[in-house]
């Protein structure tokens, strides 16, 4: 566990080299490079290749597509209790992105011509749903939902396999739930390839969404421009501002809730003025891991990408938050705090205000999507939203009258930039002077 201070002389340097630049290391970048020119070349050979390479399943071209019906037999095996968990959580994302569609529109502009915007669904999303160890079941909801809500006619879901070549049931049943019915036992970097590329047995999609590992973001960086591609989400990351009302057991909770995920290169901030509450958050972790399934894992995200940082006042955490543009953002302070708090950060993926707000909520039910910007991204980036799975055309008509109005300013424009074909596809529609 590493600790920083902000009145260090060289915090500013040991923060940004913590943070990273969000670029994935050389090695990554390489065999991301050669699964994509792979699978270009060889198409489903090299899909099923890497499959087995990765993910130690041995499938053949007929078992790439799941059948409706493994599908459907996964919906009836889920338990009620489930089913109920499932359908409130999709609620919940639903109602949030209804609010937040966009509307077209049309007006007219100051040479009074007709302009407007019209917002259409694109029309064949990719879905990349994270397997492995953790079968990201709320992930489905959080990609398929707002595709839904913007109206995409196709969605295309690719998922890893476990040895024997199979999904995870729940995640299968979600599938069907949220209406995606083609879905690929595929995953890593070889997904996203045969997603932008299309081979013989996965079309090609216009854009990619969704979560993944080092290799899966790097092929989404490298296709990006042959295919649409949501945002960069890399290792997950948290950070939590505490003062002294916080809980360390709370605290400690989420920490290690962070620290689960698997990857081993999730980043863990813990940000606070007081440095008996940053000890007593951090001995609560280490002993809460304890008898946590994935204690081991946990225990060695807690002593290796845990960064704790001690402030003058927690009122300067809102500076140390909006550098570092964390993925999860909890407050965990006085209430009276956490709006002045909350206003002042304005960099985050997501921020979970209160102590009653733990970044588990935000992640399975709340309602907007966990696909968060990670790695500093957030200060450029947004988490996904119904406006990703949207294209926008703007709408322009003239008249005889508007375009005559106009008429001056292309004229002028055409000779500032020298371009006289331009002046005159203009001037040849109007009566002459």
């Amino acid at each position: 566990m590493a600790v920083l201070r902000r009145t260090d002389r060289d915090f500013d340097a040991r923060l940004a080299t913590f943070v990273g630049n969000g670029e994935a290391e050389l090695s990554v970048r390489q065999v991301v490079s050669e699964i994509i020119a792979d699978v270009r070349t060889r198409g489903d050979v090299a899909v099923l290749y890497h499959t087995a390479r990765f993910d130690h399943a041995k499938l053949n071209v007929r078992q790439l597509r799941v059948p409706e019906e493994h599908m459907l037999r996964a919906l009836k095996a889920l338990t009620p209790e489930r089913r109920k968990a499932i359908d409130e959580a999709i609620r919940c994302v639903r109602d949030f992105h209804k609010r937040t569609l966009p509307k077209s529109w049309l007006a007219r502009n100051p040479h009074g011509a007709q302009v407007g915007e019209r917002h259409l669904p694109i029309q064949r999303c990719g879905l990349y749903i994270p397997g492995g160890q953790a079968p990201l079941v709320s992930s489905v909801i959080m990609s398929a939902i707002p595709a839904q809500v913007a109206g995409v006619p196709h969605l295309v879901a690719c998922t890893p396999p476990n040895a024997e070549g199979k999904i995870n049931a729940d995640l299968l049943a979600t599938l069907s739930i949220c209406g995606v019915k083609e879905v690929y036992v595929v995953g890593g970097a070889q997904a996203i390839a045969a997603m932008a590329l299309g081979t013989a047995s996965i079309p090609s999609v216009d854009k990619i969404f969704g979560p993944g590992n080092a290799y899966v973001t790097e092929a989404k960086r490298q296709l990006f421009g042959l295919v649409g591609i949501d945002l960069l989400p890399g290792p997950s990351e948290v950070m939590i501002i505490a003062d002294k009302t916080a809980n360390p057991d709370w605290v400690g909770a989420d920490l290690c809730a962070q620290a689960e995920h698997g990857s081993g290169k999730e980043k863990l901030y813990l940000v606070t003025d007081d440095e008996d509450v940053a000890s007593a958050c951090e001995r609560a972790a280490l002993s809460q891991c304890s008898g946590l399934v994935h204690a081991e894992k946990i225990r060695r995200v807690l002593s290796e990408r845990l960064l704790t940082i001690i402030v003058p006042k927690i009122e300067d955490a809102a500076a140390v938050a909006n550098r570092v543009a964390p993925e999860h953002l909890q407050l965990i302070v006085a209430d009276r705090k956490i709006q002045a708090l909350s206003k002042a950060i304005t960099t985050a993926g997501a921020q979970l205000l209160g102590a009653y707000t733990p970044t588990v909520i935000g992640d399975f039910t709340a309602g907007p999507s966990h696909t968060l910007p990670t790695g500093g991204t957030g200060r450029f980036f947004s988490g996904l939203r119904v406006t990703d799975f949207l294209r926008r055309t703007s709408i322009v008509r003239y008249d005889k009258a508007s375009a005559k109005r106009a008429s001056a300013v292309v004229e002028a424009f055409a000779q500032m930039e020298k371009l006289d074909a331009h002046g005159r596809s203009l001037s040849v529609r109007l009566p002459k002077r």
